[in-house]
């Protein structure tokens, strides 16, 4: 391969996955993890929170929602920001916001000033997922791409459930600052990691071409096992620039529209289950404690859907499992709405409802990924999640509101069940379309 224009993207599609990808791919799992646990701490502490301020339900439904908010900011501006800079650059910026924000959760004194935090952590949380999708993309080859972007995102409910079962403890013997602390930690331990572990996205090289771009290509395919080139391939002139408005062009805009509406809807949906859970289960008379542990066999069943729809995705197509796990999510969120008599009949329904909604996020992650070429991946990506945040931050909003005019929870678990029925459509809607560079969707039929 020495001394000609040899073309990588080719070869690292089709060549075995090396020691260098694989690591790099286990650590985007773990900083989802780290996204799972960061998202969900004011859940864990939402209890404490209300019992210690005299928040009440609408009013908890906003701070609930604040880091949302963040999020849709954090995922368009960082996620265009990792087009523009690399994808691991972005990735050590979140981070830097990520612990910022949990350490400074724990000196809030106030409803409006811990919303600005969470404003200030969701930035980071939300672009770290826009970042990690785009790499994870970027360093599989093309047999397991959808594989390893489900994994990823499996990340999310470990997360939440390795941190939840100690936020959990921490709440029997603390209070609620101490679930932000325990996650600001957390966080600071994985900058140094990803600084030093974390190896920029070839495709990303490749594409932006940034100073010294052969060097850091040849450096990078000899810690792959593969050798070197005298010259990096030809830039493809087809390729749309890295901006918002090239999402909209022909070739991409009914992509785009399709996948922010299904990801809005979805979300809405399953952060209804993520942000009221621990509420829910508390005013059914349960002790914070308790209702957190709830939350956990939530995530248990997230990440079970997640983990089987990641090896059901290495043999059916991506598209068709994820309109089921949306319709299953339907029923299911519906179905926790009824109630239960008992904690473990909650925990069972919860962990239910939790299976089928994360298996449709997570099989959403592997089609947005799938769905933008290299060049704007990390901005369309962004830009999806980001405006899809929205549906995120109106869950709880709107739930909130709903109790707060006195409708029961088995109408609002209905109206909040919609969202993936709608998504479901959405993505019916979806068919194959072609960037300038190649097929953009591969296994979405």
């Amino acid at each position: 391969m020495t001394g000609n224009r040899t073309d990588v993207r080719r070869l690292l599609d089709e060549a075995p996955m090396g020691r260098l990808q694989i690591a790099a791919i286990i650590l985007c799992v773990l900083l989802n993890a780290l996204d799972g646990f960061d998202v969900l701490a004011i859940s864990f502490a939402s209890p404490g929170i209300a019992a210690e301020w005299g928040v009440d339900r609408a009013a908890l439904g906003l701070v609930l929602s604040m880091e949302l908010i963040g999020m849709a900011v954090g995922s368009v501006l960082l996620g265009g920001l990792a087009d523009r800079i690399g994808r691991r650059p972005t990735i050590l910026l979140c981070l830097v916001f990520m612990a910022s924000g949990m350490l400074a959760a724990t000196h809030a004194f106030s409803v409006v000033s811990l919303s600005a935090i969470r404003l200030l952590t969701g930035l980071g949380i939300g672009g770290m997922l826009a970042c990690t999708n785009a790499m994870v993309a970027e360093l599989a080859n093309a047999r397991a791409r959808s594989l390893a972007v489900a994994v990823m995102a499996a990340g999310y409910p470990t997360g939440a459930i390795a941190g939840g079962s100690i936020a959990s403890m921490l709440l029997v013997s603390g209070d609620w600052r101490d679930v932000f602390l325990f996650g600001a930690i957390m966080t600071g331990i994985f900058l140094p990691l990803a600084a030093f572990l974390l190896p920029e996205s070839i495709g990303f090289l490749l594409q932006k071409r940034p100073r010294g771009a052969l060097d850091k290509v040849n450096a990078l395919l000899a810690r792959m096992g593969h050798e070197s080139i005298a010259a990096l391939p030809p830039q493809d002139a087809a390729a749309p620039k890295a901006s918002l408005s090239a999402l909209f062009a022909p070739d991409l805009a009914r992509i785009t529209i399709l996948l922010t509406a299904a990801y809005f809807a979805h979300i809405m949906t399953f952060y209804f289950i993520l942000k009221w859970v621990p509420k829910i289960v508390v005013d059914m008379g349960h002790a914070p404690s308790a209702a957190g542990g709830v939350l956990v066999w939530a995530n248990v069943g997230g990440l079970v859907g997640a983990l089987l729809l990641s090896v059901l995705s290495w043999r059916i197509r991506i598209r068709p499992l994820v309109i089921v796990a949306m319709l299953m999510s339907t029923v299911m969120v519906t179905i926790f709405g009824q109630g239960q008599s008992s904690l473990s009949g909650l925990a069972l329904v919860a962990a239910a409802g939790g299976f089928f909604t994360n298996a449709g996020v997570v099989g959403l992650y592997a089609i947005i990924a799938q769905s933008f070429p290299t060049s704007v991946r990390g901005t369309g990506t962004g830009m999806v999640i980001g405006i899809g945040r929205g549906g995120a931050a109106l869950g709880p909003i709107i739930a909130g509101f709903l109790f707060s005019l006195d409708f029961e929870l088995p109408v609002i678990a209905l109206v909040m069940a919609l969202g993936s029925l709608i998504a479901a459509v959405a993505l019916l809607l979806l068919r194959q379309a072609k960037s300038g560079e190649k097929a953009l969707v591969e296994k979405m039929r």
